[in-house]
């Protein structure tokens, strides 16, 4: 009697020892079985829901303690009356302001609404149109563009001169920092850390030295290294209100005495203190900033402040620090901080 040949090796026209048949029937079916099991990975991943911008999942972790303060509103009973004075003290509480919570209130209010669902709609459109309309670009001007870092001391200047050193490099750039915090040593030493680090070219001046001619020897540099962008730390010591505020403008200044411009005047505030770094914010007005970068956002419950200080100051807030690492400071999104603050997915 002839030997009954396997169908899969039949199949393929194989022939083949009796003794290795029974091996070939094990490995045709492996490699069906693998077939099937790839494409049932594909459909699975087809199936699943996009998964969320990074962005969005770092704003959302980093204010997540700011919806605890929300939490009150959309949680209520459905029908019930809306509580709009807790509503209110609950935005303030996560420190939009009494300006900002009150325009909100009044938006949900006059919509006649009742249910949490609406409310919360309300609320969503009511921030997006509080946030839109504001120039949030870094813009980079000149060769090289200048980047100028102000606020007071403990702000996170020197941190965020690094992080966004590093931004710019991730894109391309060559950029070059200038340490013109002359009166605080460990900023120095600390901004030095951060450029070896990064392997990123630093200038900086001895201790007590004029910080407008450190700034001005570190244009000099960054045009020596053809540098794209010259970004520089300044110091915040605020107990000296006026002569700090003269000494930034003069910075300002010695670096457009050539022709130069300075691209950009970025306030970095920290958002741990919440509405009373906003009187401080105010005093460096006159210096001509451009934006407000938002430091500590992912270690406070107050990160609404992001409403206040374009409210009251009038300045789009331009990054968002959400951590400690060089990644960590993200450009500032509207829509993504309001679905991050307000959740529920979008209306």
């Amino acid at each position: 009697m002839a030997p009954v040949v396997p169908w899969p090796v039949a199949f393929l026209g194989i022939e083949l020892p009796e003794s290795m048949a029974s091996l070939a029937v094990w490995l045709v079916l492996l490699v069906v079985l693998g077939v099937v099991v790839a494409r049932a990975r594909k459909r699975r991943r087809r199936a699943r829901p996009p998964a969320p911008h990074p962005q969005e999942t770092a704003m959302g972790a980093a204010l997540s303690r700011v919806r605890g303060h929300l939490e009150s509103v959309w949680t209520r009973p459905p029908g019930s009356a809306a509580p709009w004075e807790q509503m209110e003290e609950d935005l303030i509480a996560a420190d939009m302001g009494v300006k900002a919570a009150r325009r909100i209130v009044e938006a949900a209010r006059q919509a006649g609404l009742s249910g949490a669902d609406e409310i919360r709609a309300v609320v969503r459109a009511e921030l997006n149109r509080s946030l839109a309309g504001y120039d949030r670009d870094l813009h980079l001007e000149g060769d090289p563009s200048i980047i100028v870092l102000v606020g007071v001391n403990g702000a996170g200047k020197t941190t965020t001169v690094a992080k966004l050193a590093h931004r710019l490099a991730a894109a391309g750039k060559s950029p070059l920092v200038g340490g013109a915090d002359t009166f605080r040593p460990a900023a120095d030493s600390q901004l030095k850390v951060w450029a070896e680090r990064l392997g990123v070219p630093m200038v900086s001046g001895a201790r007590g030295a004029d910080p407008a001619s450190v700034a001005y020897d570190a244009l000099g540099a960054a045009r020596a290294r053809g540098a794209d962008v010259l970004i520089v730390d300044t110091a915040g010591r605020l107990h000296t209100s006026h002569n700090l505020m003269e000494e930034l403008a003069k910075i300002v200044r010695v670096l457009g005495r050539d022709g130069d411009r300075v691209s950009e005047v970025l306030l970095v505030m920290d958002a741990t203190t919440g509405q009373s770094g906003l009187a401080q914010a105010r005093r460096f007005a006159r210096v001509g900033v451009t934006g407000v970068v938002l430091t500590k956002l992912d270690g406070t419950a107050k990160g609404g402040v992001v409403l206040a200080i374009e409210d009251e100051l009038s300045l789009p807030v331009k990054f968002v620090g959400v951590g400690e690492g060089s990644g960590d400071l993200l450009p500032f999104d509207g829509p993504s901080f309001v679905d991050a603050l307000v959740g529920g997915g979008a209306a």
